[in-house]
């Protein structure tokens, strides 16, 4: 049994894994909001105790892993969204599962992006498909997650970044507006987190509102007040009922295309962009209307090279849990000196 989570800023998803024949086989996962809890330790006895399964009762859960936003050292991390502080031997001692560990939840996403099914990936811009090499992977959200998919020759290794911490870099009269507008409002540097996530959908809004003066129509501010603002804000884009909206869209997805354009270029990223996150799968519509495909291949000189590279949009929103339960599996299998994975390899070889 592998316990998998994907701790976010907003919601915590867990779920229950039974490894058998080399594969992950799903047993049941649950959403938590994060706010209503003050440790993961809460949040995951609620879990276990939710069907009358936890560590002392019945089934056995060898190992779990958990997908956090923020850096993790010495296995131990403190959130970047949320008041959390983790620690792998403190939660050892608490869950009373054996191997546990805390990984970046971009890291996470990387572990499982092989686990995907074809239909769980949408081509957003073609590139070279055929092309290999390494690629890279962004996620935005509550926040905005960046990791490199280092190619090893053989597969991809993931490896965490908190690149989108950097420096928001304004390409246009417009965008210079935006910063000189969040340098205020946030009396100080702005990072590309504070306008490519879903706090930079909002922080957009209020600048075009607020600078621009583009008119917020009584029914969009009771919505707005009402109702889920960056699903709102999404919707009303796509469906062409605010120029206010459109327009903050217009700005998010040129910025987003213009960071993968970047990450593309740091990562030298033959083998592919990817999207993760909760964001890009909502937005598809607004996504493929060409805006961030111009932004993402606008590199001067170096347009050339970033055009051949594939832009992907990851649509399960259980790739990090795969990649946590992946990673849970093949760490617990190190510690015991077996690997189920590579016996169930060798078998079918063999065969």
């Amino acid at each position: 049994m592998i316990l998998a989570g994907d701790v976010g800023g907003t919601k915590v998803h867990l779920a229950l894994y039974d490894f058998a024949n080399g594969r992950l086989h799903p047993i049941r996962d649950q959403k938590f909001p994060a706010h209503e809890f003050g440790s993961l330790d809460e949040v995951v006895l609620k879990f276990l105790a939710g069907d009358g399964t936890n560590t002392t009762q019945g089934k056995d859960i060898l190992a779990a892993c958990f997908g956090c936003p923020g850096p993790v050292r010495d296995g131990r991390l403190k959130l970047t969204n949320l008041p959390w502080i983790l620690d792998t031997r403190d939660l050892v001692k608490s869950l009373s599962i054996p191997h546990i560990s805390l990984i970046n939840d971009l890291e996470a996403n990387g572990y499982g992006i092989p686990e995907l099914a074809p239909e769980s990936i949408f081509t957003l811009h073609d590139g070279d498909p055929e092309a290999t090499g390494h690629a890279g992977l962004m996620a935005a959200g509550t926040g905005l997650g960046q990791a490199l998919l280092i190619w090893d020759g053989q597969k991809h290794r993931p490896i965490p970044s908190e690149g989108g911490h950097s420096d928001f870099a304004a390409r246009s009269n417009r965008e210079i507006a935006l910063l000189e507008y969040l340098r205020n409002t946030l009396k100080g540097r702005v990072s590309w987190e504070r306008v490519v996530s879903g706090l930079g959908i909002k922080n957009i809004y209020a600048f075009l509102r607020d600078v621009e003066k583009i008119n917020e129509p009584g029914w969009l501010h009771d919505r707005m007040l009402c109702e889920d603002p960056n699903a709102v804000i999404g919707q009303c884009a796509e469906d062409g009922s605010s120029s206010l909206c459109f327009e903050t869209m217009k700005i998010f997805t040129g910025a987003y295309g213009a960071e993968a354009g970047n990450m593309a270029l740091q990562v030298l990223a033959t083998g592919g962009m990817y999207l993760g996150g909760g964001i890009a799968p909502k937005i598809l519509k607004t996504l493929k209307n060409g805006t961030f495909t111009q932004a993402f291949i606008d590199k001067g000189r170096l347009s050339p090279l970033v055009e051949s590279v594939p832009v992907r949009v990851i649509l399960d929103d259980t790739c990090a849990l795969l990649g946590a339960a992946a990673y849970a599996e093949a760490r617990a299998s190190e510690n015991c000196g077996y690997s189920e994975r590579a016996a169930s390899l060798q078998a079918s070889q063999s065969s």
